[in-house]
């Protein structure tokens, strides 16, 4: 049986005052972790750092797309592509110094990574498609640049609770912050 169902969240587990549930940097196995107590901070950092490695890939991917004159559709899959590559790149070189070996790291940047990176592509790219003009803008338009950020703004509200939810459970970005402990 589990000592710790029978105390309620606010009992002091640790002998000490501190109250893990709103600490930015709980580990996994820790009791904020495993009864879904993650700070919205904690969550907005993870989200803040997938988006910064996405942003940088989708925007690399728009700008040689529209700037070469290809069509929407491969200008969208160079910038997925590129979000996903520059999204777990961040990671990868984040788990590597902290020790852990290429093939580890990899694995540890596919589990942290993919959801939050698959939930914002989804949702900044539907924002840039749905954005009447946004697809036939140039770089010199500020609709181009108005959507694409636009979508970055929207993706991260909606992303931002979902790895709240993952990372509560274990998943996501619980997994590479387990190996920064």
């Amino acid at each position: 049986m589990d000592h710790d169902q029978h105390h309620s969240p606010h009992d002091d587990r640790h002998g000490d005052r501190h109250d893990d549930r709103h600490d930015d940097h709980a580990s996994p196995s820790s009791p904020a972790a495993q009864h879904g107590g993650v700070s919205w901070a904690m969550a907005m950092k993870a989200t803040l750092h997938c988006l910064t490695g996405c942003a940088i890939g989708e925007i690399l991917g728009m700008v040689i797309g529209t700037a070469l004159g290809w069509g929407n559709v491969p200008t969208m899959i160079v910038a997925i592509v590129l979000a996903f590559l520059f999204g777990y790149s961040f990671t990868l070189f984040a788990v590597r110094r902290a020790g852990l070996g290429l093939r580890a790291a990899v694995k540890v940047a596919l589990a942290a990574d993919t959801v939050s990176i698959a939930v914002m592509e989804l949702v900044d790219n539907a924002v840039v498609a749905l954005t009447p003009g946004a697809m036939e803008a140039q770089l010199s338009d500020g609709l181009f640049w108005a959507a694409l950020l636009g979508g970055f703004v929207i993706a991260f509200l909606i992303t931002t609770p979902v790895n709240k939810w993952m990372i509560g459970r274990g998943k996501g970005h619980a997994v590479a912050h387990a190996q920064h402990a």
